[in-house]
């Protein structure tokens, strides 16, 4: 990996880097779309491809099930299975010890499954879990951590805080053994729950350890927990975690926390947030979601966005059509999730560049306006923006919300 700084906003922590992968460059900050098992769902890797994305997610757990690593190995690894040319990277299968855990039973040697499929039982390995991520050949692939629901609290946190950093050593040292350091890149999963203490001892383990990994990821949040406790945890570990090496901020997909995320520091966010709302009828514009199942769009003819440079709003494919699809035709699923793609993308492209142009201040105050301004700026966003000196309120009559603030049509009232 080659990783370069190349932009820092002199305000907040937000910063502009290249990194170059096996399979070309890719400019940070930026989003991940999800391919959970090799694809995003509705779209061709060409369609994805077009849209200008370079780095994609697969998921470990879901492709040494189905089609298994043998067929990957045959294959010639994830990047010539799924026609996919660009930057790959894998989780490691930690989550689903939480996403499936009536499946699942943790032991220090690994993480016992039980296949929701057939109901085979598996164990997962930290090295077994980087053998899978070799075959599937990922750009860039994740230590196994021991993954426990946001809300936990109890020993139970921090039992797998210290199993998480064992677990790392032990995927480092699979990965060096397997001579693959020079094309695949180990990152690092902070854990500790919502507990600062913890974070920060699981920061010093890992620190430790910072000339044997190629960057590092902030994990176990997007859970449930408070935005509030949100956003402090991802600036206690952006703080800490070294300059010279990419920062990821997991599941993070709605677009006022990912512009927190990148003001605090972040380079890096994932979520199927985007495609999976897509496929129950929500397009994501820059004044806020878009309902299209709510009736007062059965005679809306105008695009989703007159301004998006998407496919689906420069054919010009009205919302009365969407609606009348939505939910029932694959071909709206596809369309709203080329869109949602493509609004991920600007709200980090335009971000990306007002950092090199010395305006992301300005960016973030125009973006929350346009989102947030007939509503009220959600209190957390304001106060997480001014621990990086932006005021969201300053020269502003917008008042504050509480709660997570995300802005969603209920009804055609709305």
């Amino acid at each position: 990996m080659e990783f370069q700084v190349i932009h820092k906003c002199p305000i907040t922590r937000a910063r502009v880097s290249r990194m170059v992968l096996a399979h070309g460059e890719t400019v940070l900050p930026t989003f991940m779309p999800v391919a959970t098992q090799a694809a995003i769902k509705g779209l061709t890797p060409e369609q994805v491809e077009s849209l200008g994305i370079s780095l994609i997610l697969n998921n470990t757990y879901h492709l040494n099930l189905r089609p298994g690593v043998d067929v990957l190995k045959v294959a010639g690894g994830a990047h010539l299975f799924e026609g996919w040319r660009y930057n790959m990277l894998t989780d490691s299968g930690g989550f689903q010890l939480v996403s499936l855990s009536k499946f699942t039973t943790i032991t220090e040697e690994g993480a016992v499954f039980s296949s929701p499929f057939d109901g085979e039982s598996t164990i997962l390995t930290p090295e077994e879990s980087i053998s899978i991520q070799h075959a599937i050949g990922a750009d860039i692939i994740m230590q196994l951590d021991d993954v426990v629901p946001s809300l936990l609290q109890g020993p139970r946190v921090e039992e797998a805080m210290k199993r998480s950093i064992r677990w790392l050593d032990r995927c480092i040292q699979q990965h060096e053994s397997a001579g693959r350091k020079d094309v695949q890149n180990l990152f690092a999963i902070v854990q500790g729950g919502l507990d600062p203490n913890l974070r920060d001892k699981c920061l010093d383990g890992m620190l430790e350890r910072k000339d044997r990994v190629s960057g590092y990821a902030i994990g176990g949040l997007s859970g449930g927990e408070e935005k509030d406790v949100f956003w402090k945890i991802i600036k206690q570990c952006a703080d800490r975690l070294p300059e010279d090496r990419p920062r990821y901020a997991m599941g993070i997909g709605f677009a006022e926390d990912l512009l927190v995320c990148v003001a605090l520091g972040i380079d890096m966010a994932d979520c199927v947030f985007p495609t999976r709302t897509a496929r129950f009828g929500v397009a994501l514009t820059h004044t806020g979601p878009i309902n299209l199942k709510l009736g007062k769009h059965a005679k809306d003819f105008d695009s989703i966005d007159s301004t998006c440079p998407c496919p689906t709003c420069k054919d010009g494919t009205s919302r009365a059509l969407l609606h009348h699809i939505v939910t029932h035709e694959t071909t709206a699923a596809h369309a709203l999730t080329i869109h949602n793609i493509v609004f991920q993308a600007q709200v980090m492209g335009r971000a990306r560049e007002a950092i090199i142009a010395g305006t992301f201040p300005d960016y973030l105050q125009s973006f929350f306006a346009g989102y947030f301004g007939d509503r009220g700026y959600p209190e957390w966003c304001v106060a997480a923006l001014r621990s990086v000196n932006v005021d969201l309120l300053e020269n502003s009559k917008t008042s504050t919300v509480s709660g997570g603030g995300a802005k969603w049509e209920y009804s055609d009232a709305a």
